[in-house]
């Protein structure tokens, strides 16, 4: 753990460019739902599959795709962008579609004062080191730019997940729900609190 620890502080945040996409895309199968290991299947998973072509319009549209690099590796990295980014997708719409309904930081939940948060992966070996806080910060202070509120959901089959947002990066359930066969938490987070500070 100590090597881990001496190689985490030398690692790079930086919002990804189109020359990074396939070192993240990489990574993302590792630990997608659809490619993972069973083995590592325990340790927590990516739900929502990804093409090139939609990493380049995270990348390039909405500037929302952010990433751990070391020795010119990627090993984590944060997917964040607007409602109408992920709306393409059927869950995130059937979400969009409730926001209204969802209160906050003393005010309704909208696609104007929202984002997506998620999905973020973390390479394994540098799991616990303090990469998850990190690039989850980096990610918070680029969104509150453009967006107060945070939002995003976890699969209650994932509670590593669960886990690592709740205790490490205190997000708040707002909410529980049901899609397409899959119980689910949604949880908010304050873009103006830095975990650090």
């Amino acid at each position: 753990m100590i090597f881990i620890n001496k190689m985490v502080k030398k690692m790079q945040y930086k919002l990804a460019q189109i020359e990074d996409i396939e070192k993240v895309l990489e990574l993302h199968f590792k630990y997608q739902i659809d490619t993972i290991r069973q083995e590592d299947k325990k340790d927590g998973f990516i739900t929502t599959a990804f093409t090139k072509e939609q990493m380049v319009d995270l990348t390039t549209l909405e500037q929302g795709l952010f990433i751990a690099v070391l020795n010119e590796k990627v090993v984590a990295y944060v997917m964040s962008a607007s409602w109408n980014f992920w709306s393409r997708w059927p869950m995130f719409a059937f979400m969009v579609e409730d926001l209204h309904n969802l209160e906050y930081l003393g005010q309704k939940l909208s696609v104007q004062n929202s984002y997506q948060y998620g999905p973020v992966c973390v390479d394994k070996e540098y799991r616990g080191s303090g990469v998850l806080e990190k690039i989850f910060d980096f990610a918070r202070e680029n969104m509150a730019k453009r967006f107060p509120i945070l939002v995003t959901f976890i699969n209650k089959i994932n509670p590593r997940s669960y886990e690592a947002h709740t205790k490490k990066l205190k997000l708040e359930v707002i909410k529980e729900f049901s899609y397409n066969n899959n119980n689910y938490y949604e949880l908010v987070y304050d873009t103006s609190k830095s975990l650090f500070k």
